[in-house]
């Protein structure tokens, strides 16, 4: 047996075929995990889509209906801060494969919903199984790349992420257009190609390199890691309390948490507004529910590009990429309050507007591994998306009251401006 210096021993192996097995799985695990992904946000990003449907058959107000979409984004944020630390004891193959099983079951018990309780228990549920998937794919992920590459690493991750999003409006528009089917059949069909994406990922990825007999990346820890204890103390107590422990976490916590709770008010209500009696009413070129599919197409491509944005422009600093995309969003999202209904400028606006509002996702996500080290940062990813998700949540059945109240959906846009600027600001905290 040679013992080649890479971490695997094999019979007669030369170091040259160990780097390229290695490099073979490190770029299976980023296809894998994040084909997987790309089909996640089908199986909760779908809700804005069914609301017009929901209210004209079950008589529901759109505070209600905010309550309903908030009780996912909550029960989300609480399966992140537990999920997340069992991707670090159980692995992001098996996390994710069951977080995609369980939340295709609770898409199905949403489409039989007969009142708001039914419903609020059924999507709440899907929010906390829908929790097993990024941030056990992040640490996944973690394990294969290091911190050199994790600039494009995340905004590869992220940035799939982000045409899950398109997937999951794409998807509604046929199942309602050219299908012709009811609201029901949202939840039921578009979660299949989330359950093919969990296979085929479980199928083709190894959790670590180590599993193959390889050497994991030497950069794992980062300085502020530097004592958070041995490896061989490593439980879930130790992992939590590391984490907690980083007065970056909650700086960062307040700026995803501004971040998440504008992008959830444009998924959420971007399509009650442009589906609604006024632009139906206005004259169009497009057909208004086409002109929806420009904000995921944003967010994808401003996904793809925050995080690589900050290690080649920003040399890692992640904070002034994040401060960047946000201040360009606040502004965008002001002009659109007065773009005129029908308008062309309208798919341009939107675009943007998901640019820039979902483009520092990439970045807050390559935080972790760099604030807390390899080890932490499923737990880390977890507990920070927990904090935006709550963050998240407590927007909608605000932004569906207003609405209510004041009949204007346009509502969403200055409110969204608000939100980015108060990102932006926290983001000065971060420094890193």
């Amino acid at each position: 047996m040679l013992d080649t210096g890479q971490g695997i021993a094999r019979p007669f192996a030369a170091a040259p075929d160990v780097d390229a097995i290695y490099t073979r799985y490190k770029w299976i695990a980023l296809l894998g995990v994040s084909f997987c992904y790309l089909f996640y946000y089908t199986g909760r990003q779908t809700f804005g889509f069914a609301i017009p449907g929901i209210q004209k058959e079950l008589g529901l107000s759109k505070e209600m209906l905010g309550w309903v979409s908030a009780s996912m984004l909550w029960a989300y944020a609480l399966g992140q801060s537990i999920n997340g630390n069992l991707g670090d004891k159980w692995g992001g193959r098996v996390m994710m494969l069951a977080g995609a099983v369980l939340s295709f079951a609770a898409n199905w018990m949403t489409s039989f919903a007969t009142d708001f309780v039914w419903l609020l228990l059924a999507w709440g549920s899907n929010g906390y199984f829908q929790a097993m998937g990024f941030a056990p794919g992040s640490r996944l992920l973690s394990n294969w790349w290091g911190h050199k590459h994790r600039g494009f690493v995340y905004s590869f991750y992220v940035g799939m992420s982000g045409f899950s999003s398109v997937l999951a409006y794409f998807l509604p528009i046929i199942i309602l257009g050219a299908l012709g089917l009811d609201w029901r059949w949202i939840f039921r069909l578009s979660v299949f190609f989330m359950l093919f994406g969990a296979v085929v990922m479980f199928l083709t990825v190894r959790e670590r390199p180590e599993d193959l007999g390889l050497v994991g990346p030497t950069d794992e820890k980062s300085p502020d890691q530097a004592d958070s204890g041995p490896i061989g103390a490593d439980t879930s107590a130790s992992r939590y309390r590391a984490v907690l422990s980083n007065w970056r976490l909650y700086a960062t916590g307040l700026s995803i948490g501004f971040q998440n709770a504008a992008r959830y008010a444009l998924l959420v209500w971007v399509p009650v507004h442009f589906l609604g009696p006024d632009w139906k009413a206005g004259s169009s070129i497009i057909d208004p529910t086409w002109i929806t599919v420009a904000l995921p197409i944003g967010m994808a491509l401003g996904a793809s590009t925050n995080s690589w944005i900050s290690d080649i422009v920003f040399r890692s600093r992640r904070y002034l990429a994040i401060i960047a995309y946000m201040v360009l969003a606040a502004i965008i999202a002001i002009a659109m309050g007065f773009v005129p209904h029908g308008s062309l400028l309208g798919i341009v606006g939107l675009f943007l507007c998901g640019f820039f509002v979902f483009g520092p996702a990439s970045s807050f996500w390559a935080l972790c591994p760099d604030i807390f080290g390899r080890r932490l940062s499923g737990t880390a990813t977890g507990v920070l998306n927990f904090i935006s998700y709550a963050c998240a949540g407590l927007g909608e059945p605000l932004i569906g009251r207003f609405m209510d109240h004041t009949g204007n959906t346009s509502i969403i846009f200055p409110v969204v401006a608000v939100l980015c600027v108060g990102s932006a600001f926290s983001a000065l905290i971060i420094r890193r």
